[in-house]
């Protein structure tokens, strides 16, 4: 009995930790969606209003003036495409270097281990100079395919490849499959819970890819719904309810995709988890 009060206890106390700390993360989100129906005069005053008592459309009204389709229109080009180059690119990379035996394997994969470990803003100049001599600057393919070889997308999808059974890919040989063949009808199949997994950490990676977006980008034409959002500081003076607004438009994409995917994601962090 004393075991089981000791265990009815520690749920307890486990339980009231985490909905403190879900409190936490989710309140600026719910910070940002009350702020995007709030006027301007409630938004900055002191002490803050928690709720909107009037709430209005004003702020969503003039957000609309801006070139929002065209902002979030660009979003989800970039990050529907990198998502989809990523998720082929490391799954096929993944399964390679999990289950392919040739010549550099290990110095392929431990350079990636390396890549993980430097900061993006170390290869931003080296990549900046490739993407202008191609003359990719301000264009889509200068925003999506840099993702391309993501090194932790390589390194999660072959944690994933190498628990694909080893006697099913020589089953697909005797039955006469190709490497292609065997990769989709096989082994693709079998690690989809760590695609949905990076399929998520991949959009968010790029929708909000606000640096390299701004280093990037030249035109109006080409802004994305995260950069034009920083902009609008500057083009409505600080109009902190239009920001808002903004930002909880942003922010819904993001949270439609782990929704959708949130199945497979848990799939995915759970063996991943075993595996580790």
């Amino acid at each position: 009995m004393k075991w089981l009060k000791r265990q009815s206890l520690k749920q307890i106390i486990s339980m009231i930790i985490i909905i403190i700390l879900a409190i936490i993360f989710i309140f600026p989100f719910y910070w940002i969606a009350t702020g995007a129906f709030k006027p301007q005069s409630v938004t900055v005053q002191i002490p803050p209003e928690w709720f909107p008592k009037t709430p209005t459309l004003e702020n969503f009204t003039e957000l609309a003036k801006s070139p929002l389709l065209r902002w979030t229109a660009n979003s989800f080009i970039i990050a529907f495409a990198t998502m989809f180059i990523v998720c082929l690119t490391a799954t096929m990379a993944g399964y390679a270097l999990a289950k392919k035996r040739f010549p550099g394997r290990n110095f392929i994969f431990w350079s990636l281990i390396v890549a993980m470990a430097l900061p993006k803003q170390v290869v931003m100049i080296p990549l900046f100079t490739i993407l202008s001599k191609l003359h990719w600057i301000n264009t889509y393919q200068g925003l999506i395919l840099p993702a391309a070889g993501w090194p932790f997308g390589v390194f999660l999808m072959k944690q994933f490849s190498q628990g694909v059974p080893n006697e099913l890919i020589e089953a697909a040989r005797i039955d006469g499959c190709s490497e292609l063949r065997t990769f989709w009808s096989i082994v693709l199949p079998l690690v989809k819970p760590g695609v949905g997994a990076l399929a998520i950490f991949t959009f968010i990676s790029a929708w909000n890819d606000y640096f390299m977006q701004l280093i990037t980008i030249r035109s109006a034409n080409m802004m994305t719904l995260p950069l034009g959002v920083a902009l609008l500081q500057q083009e409505f003076t600080t109009n902190y309810g239009v920001i808002m607004a903004g930002a909880a438009l942003a922010s819904l994409p993001m949270i439609i995709i782990f929704i959708a995917f949130q199945k497979n994601f848990t799939q995915g962090i759970t063996m991943g988890a075993v595996k580790g």
